[in-house]
């Protein structure tokens, strides 16, 4: 019996271990001897042998290299995890642009654009709805602020589900139901004024799980050095949304009479809601659409969440709240949602007091800073990106999106109170606007990278606080101008906050993963 006859047969009952290193082939001839899978589903170790021309046995090739190594997919999962070289190319622009998971971003997009469209649509009818009805300014405040009473109760409770149930299945809930209150709206306003309260304050609720949802998707679907891009992108559908609802209602009202606008944004959602459930996954490993080398990619670029691996339904709220990074997010949320919330409920009447603009008519002034929202927000998760990618921490980077974010609104509300004219407290106003969205860049991807695994609930919880702050500095500006008599007083305010909040935020905000186990 030869010396291979013999291998062969102990090869059959043992397993033979593969050394640390590969080692050189003493010559030219060899062969390769691969066990097969044992009956119990056991396998063997594969080891490869060099021989000599003679049958020498000679010291063996390491054959488990790390390019073939695989990990077993789980059952839920559409494609197997394969492993590979950690270092991948970047993806060039076309990939970038034609991928799954800008597919799942534009999706995002486009329910935010309807969120903030169905949001503030009743902007608009409100006044003719007033009319109508014979309810004062008060009464229509109070029906305004419907909305903002069930925003405030959901994105605790929204933000916990989605870190559970994961972002697709609580998003499709959520667009369900406040595209249901927005079509329903007109048939509760002809009933009764509870109705009408009710269908508001449920659209609030649904709505306040769209930006927790948000964030689950694209950390589960983006590398770090996309994810700035991907939130840009996400958070111009709904900056672009404040300026379509704007500019679009009027004309739909004049076509279709008040409630138009309340039964075509409903439709949309519900037909946009058709499309979320039959074409995109929780997570890159359940897609059955996204090719291997884009599942290699995502997998290998970073750790992607685990459906299987989420934490418990109920969160630890006091272990979150014990860490200085998740206060340098809440009061991050808070002062950008106290800017976002007055310049949009108080900058018309400001104009119309100050300049005696009839803004009601000037469609442009509504729009045009919220689409240079949009657009600088864009270019902005493009820079911070490349910035990462450069080779900058993404502390800094993020530090220095927030701080542009604060900083840079704070000094155009100080121009905007110094303006002669309406034209230029108009382009001070877009300013501030359009720097804004740096902090898209700053807080809003922060919350992915300090705790992925509960950015859900870390985001409903800096939501709720950014609730009560708009509800503050709403009801607080006016207060306020009674009080001082000054519009300008309180934007002066207002810009001392920004620059407050951004020395809060460079101190204790950090871009590296926080322990909360």
């Amino acid at each position: 019996m030869n010396s291979l006859t013999i291998i062969n047969q102990s090869l059959a009952t043992s397993s033979i271990s593969c050394p640390p290193q590969n080692p050189k082939p003493f010559c030219k001839t060899h062969s390769r001897l691969a066990s097969t899978v044992s009956s119990d589903g056991r396998r063997a170790a594969v080891s490869s042998l060099n021989f000599s021309a003679t049958g020498a046995i000679l010291p063996p090739l390491r054959a488990c290299t790390s390019g073939f190594n695989r990990r077993r997919a789980s059952s839920n999962d559409a494609h197997p995890i394969v492993g590979g070289s950690s270092e991948m190319r970047e993806p060039s622009f076309l990939e970038f642009i034609t991928s799954e998971r800008v597919k799942v971003v534009a999706m995002l997009a486009l329910a935010l654009a309807l969120c903030n469209a169905d949001r503030v649509v009743m902007s608009v009818a409100i006044v003719p709805i007033s009319l109508s009805r014979g309810w004062g300014q008060s009464f229509a405040g109070v029906v305004q602020s419907s909305f903002l009473w069930g925003y405030l109760i959901s994105p605790i409770a929204g933000g916990a589900l989605v870190d559970y149930h994961g972002g697709k299945v609580v998003m499709a809930w959520g667009v369900a139901l406040w595209s249901l209150a927005t079509f329903l709206t007109p048939w509760a306003a002809e009933t009764s004024v509870l109705l009408l309260l009710s269908m508001r304050m449920l659209l609030g609720i649904a709505e306040g799980v769209a930006l927790p949802c948000m964030n689950n998707l694209i950390a589960r679907w983006f590398p770090k050095t996309e994810r700035s891009t991907a939130v840009a992108l996400a958070m111009a559908g709904f900056q672009l949304g404040s300026a379509i609802g704007l500019v679009l209602s009027p004309i739909l009202m004049s076509q279709a009479g008040i409630f138009g606008p309340f039964v075509i944004f409903g439709l949309f959602g519900f037909l946009w809601l058709l499309v979320w459930i039959s074409a995109t996954s929780s997570s890159p490993d359940r897609s059955p659409q996204i090719s291997v080398n884009e599942l290699r990619y995502i997998q290998n670029s970073m750790s992607v969440p685990s459906l299987s691996k989420t934490r418990k339904v109920i969160p630890p709220f006091r272990l979150l709240l014990s860490k200085l990074p998740t206060w340098s997010l809440i009061v991050a949320n808070s002062m950008h949602s106290w800017g976002f919330f007055v310049i949009l409920s108080w900058m018309p009447i400001y104009f119309k007091t100050l300049y005696h603009v009839d803004l009601r008519q000037a469609a442009w002034f509504s729009a045009v800073p919220w689409c240079m929202m949009a657009l600088v927000g864009y270019f902005a998760g493009i820079l911070s990106d490349r910035m990462i990618q450069s080779g900058i921490s993404v502390t800094l980077t993020r530090k220095i999106m927030q701080s542009v974010g604060f900083v840079g609104p704070g000094f155009a509300l100080i121009g905007l109170t110094a303006a002669k004219s309406p034209f230029i407290a108009s382009a001070w106003l877009t300013l501030a606007v359009g720097l804004k969205s740096f902090s898209h860049c700053g807080f809003l991807v922060n919350l992915q990278e300090v705790a992925p695994q509960y950015s859900g609930v870390m985001h409903g919880m800096s939501n709720t606080a950014g609730t009560l702050a708009a509800i503050v500095g709403t009801v607080g500006a006016g207060f306020f101008v009674e009080l001082v008599g000054s519009f300008k007083g309180f934007l002066l305010l207002t810009a001392f906050l920004y620059f407050s909040a951004a020395i809060f935020w460079n101190l204790f905000s950090t871009g590296e993963r926080v322990d909360f186990d």
